[in-house]
């Protein structure tokens, strides 16, 4: 990515790396850990010697981080600065990030620049090193270098490394050549920029205060060894989670393999990284068998090297991190020094464990809740979809919302009842259960029907079906929606068997047309129930009509638009209550199709498809008296439009 951005922009792979490390400093403060940076050090060579401290505390919440390491060397008034990464090429990085810090928490300008480039065989693998000499304040050293990387001989990089050999000893000879103390302390005035490293003059005892006893149990993690890394003094802790480890003439490189920073396990490369945080790892093949199940035990600290004696004091603690790893250690809180962090760590780490632990069981909470409510609201519209089934979905809602339904006068509806001929025949003589199929067959077509002919069922009784159209929302087209659904009632009717004869059924209906009272009645099983002799003479319709004959009254005869419907005077008979009553014989649709009136659609081969009660519904679902859509055809409702069949008034009460 770098090689073509570098492409795209004619710049240098080492200035955008270079430009990139500049970013990353100001990613790094707008993220807000400017504040943590800052407290690395009172200047840019202890901040530098406290990454590694800072890289080895963001491993413990970033466990797979692969953190390059830094450390600073003065050699005779020179500073240079010795980086290792695993990952080769992005050394370029470090220049820009170091110069961002230097302007921006020390007020200073700093320099760096490569004097070596190497690959070093650690005890991990290989690992790049690169050695960058910086230089603060010196425009003319820094001058030359400029010059040198400019050059425009021929050998470039053999040019550059010359001249930056010769600065690098030119400052070695003026440190050699000063001789005081004042000179030094001069020279290292100037070249930190006015802030001295030293600002008082410490106070040593003649003897230290404290005998060898003491200084174990008050430094129970802690480790002693000379150059041969021959163990000369342990803590009480350390001797006790390590069983052996008195033993006089012990190796730390027997017990221990170093984990970080990644080094062969010699004083010379300890003394390298005197600045890096160590962590070493026990062997498990120097502990009891009955202990090698355990976690291997890890110390984390600081190497100390103690010029006086020839020897390294590691002064170090458990690298534990919770209540649980303490445990598995089979140690105490009381193990670890009251002065070492590393209690509080433990404990701190503990309550943020328990917090996330408790977060964890919220969003787990969450998440039952949402699929709970999912659930709820699938099972809500499968009762909605039952209620809406049994009530009208206005008169379903308001009862749901505790409100009293008012009972509505309907002044114009048109009314259907139908039965099969010869059902108590047909009951006599079959088994329930061919009584139920065949019903349920009947009455899932018909109850099809009702959705693309926006009628509404009222109920069955038995063999009975009784529909209105009208009610419960008026609309100006009742009793043809009540027509074409009687035509296509006696359509679905021969796909219907009888189970004695093996024949198709057969069906009386009647059609009347008229004024009804409307309302809910009851509370445990509430039903949406009609009144009035509207419902009396619709159901004499049916009872005086001949069989697959769809029975019209004369009221319904004057409500259809007759040049839609063909329908034939059947004459004056005898209805019981009624006495003498002109009615008619509904025959056929002669706008409209079988399959039209069917809800289904034709190919252009012939073969017939239902596409469902919604894409085929003629009128729409609850219709309104402005708004009638059909699916018939658009002579039909041409025809139906100039019948000039006016909407009588309504009369709603709720």
């Amino acid at each position: 990515m770098v090689k073509k951005h570098g492409k795209i922009s004619e710049v240098s792979e080492e200035v955008v790396l270079k430009l990139f490390g500049e970013y990353f400093f100001s990613f790094c403060k707008m993220s807000g850990y400017d504040r943590m940076l800052r407290t690395l050090g009172g200047n840019l060579t202890e901040f530098i010697e406290n990454l590694d401290a800072l890289h080895s505390y963001l491993a413990l919440s970033y466990q797979e981080m692969n953190a390059p390491s830094f450390r600073v060397e003065r050699t005779e008034g020179m500073m240079l600065l010795h980086y290792y990464s695993d990952r080769k090429g992005l050394y370029h990085i470090v220049p820009g990030i170091l110069e961002a810090v230097a302007k921006d928490f020390f007020n200073s300008e700093v320099t760096l620049e490569i004097l070596a480039q190497n690959i070093e065989e650690e005890r991990t693998g290989k690992k790049e090193h690169v050695v960058f000499f910086l230089l603060q304040n010196s425009k003319a050293a820094k001058h030359k270098i400029k010059q040198a990387a400019n050059s425009p001989c021929k050998d470039i990089s053999g040019q550059k490394k010359e001249r930056l050999d010769m600065a690098f000893q030119k400052k070695r000879e003026e440190f050699t050549e000063k001789k005081s103390y004042w000179d030094i302390v001069r020279y290292f005035v100037k070249f930190e920029k006015g802030h001295r490293l030293c600002t008082f003059e410490p106070f040593f005892p003649a003897k230290l205060w404290i005998d060898e006893r003491t200084f174990c149990c008050a430094f129970p993690f802690h480790i002693v060894f000379d150059e041969t890394l021959k163990i000369k003094q342990a803590g009480i802790n350390i001797q006790k989670s390590i069983p052996g480890f008195q033993i006089s003439g012990a190796r730390l490189d027997e017990y221990f393999s170093i984990v970080h920073p990644q080094v062969t396990f010699t004083i010379f490369s300890i003394r390298k990284f005197i600045n890096s945080q160590f962590v070493l790892k026990i062997r498990r093949d120097m502990l009891p068998k009955s202990w090698r199940k355990r976690p291997a035990l890890k110390l984390r600290g600081q190497m100390i090297w103690m010029n006086s004696f020839q020897c390294m004091m590691y002064l170090c603690s458990p690298k534990l991190r919770s209540l649980e790893e303490l445990e598995e250690q089979h140690m105490h809180l009381s193990d670890i020094a009251q002065h070492d962090t590393t209690r509080d760590l433990i404990l701190f780490n503990q309550q943020r464990l328990a917090e996330i632990e408790l977060s964890n069981q919220l969003e787990r909470k969450k998440e039952e809740l949402r699929i709970l409510s999912k659930n709820l609201e699938a099972e809500k519209k499968k009762s909605e979809t039952l209620l809406y089934a049994m009530l009208p979905k206005h008169v379903a809602n308001q009862l749901k919302e505790g409100k009293k339904v008012e009972a509505g006068d309907f002044s114009s509806c048109t009314i259907l009842f139908s039965d099969v001929v010869t059902f108590t025949n047909i009951c006599s003589v079959c088994e329930p259960i061919q009584i139920v199929n065949m019903l349920n067959s009947m009455y899932s077509k018909f109850d099809r029907l009702t959705s693309v002919h926006g009628v509404y069922k009222v109920e069955t009784i038995g063999d009975a079906y009784m529909v209105v159209g009208g009610v419960p929302v008026p609309v100006v087209s009742h009793a043809e929606r009540v027509a074409n659904f009687a035509l296509g009632m006696r359509i679905a009717a021969q796909d219907v068997m009888n189970p004695i004869t093996d024949k198709p059924i057969q069906i009386r209906i009647g059609i009347h047309t008229g004024p009804v009272l409307a309302g809910v009645v009851g509370e445990k099983m509430p039903r949406y129930c009609l009144f009035g002799d509207t419902v009396n003479t619709a159901s004499r319709m049916e009872s005086h009509g001949l069989p697959d004959k769809i029975h019209v009254s004369s009221t319904a005869f004057r409500a259809l638009p007759h040049r839609v419907f063909e329908i034939v005077e059947r004459g004056e008979i005898e209805v019981k209550g009624k006495g003498k009553m002109t009615t008619y014989f509904l025959k056929q649709n002669l706008c409209a199709t079988e399959h039209e009136i069917m809800g289904q659609t034709e190919d252009i081969s012939g073969n017939t498809g239902s596409n469902g009660a919604e894409s085929c519904h003629p009128y729409g679902e609850y219709p309104q008296e402005e708004d009638e859509p059909s699916t018939l055809s658009t002579q039909s409702r041409s025809k139906q439009l100039n019948n000039n069949h006016a909407p009588s008034t309504l009369c709603i009460i709720f």
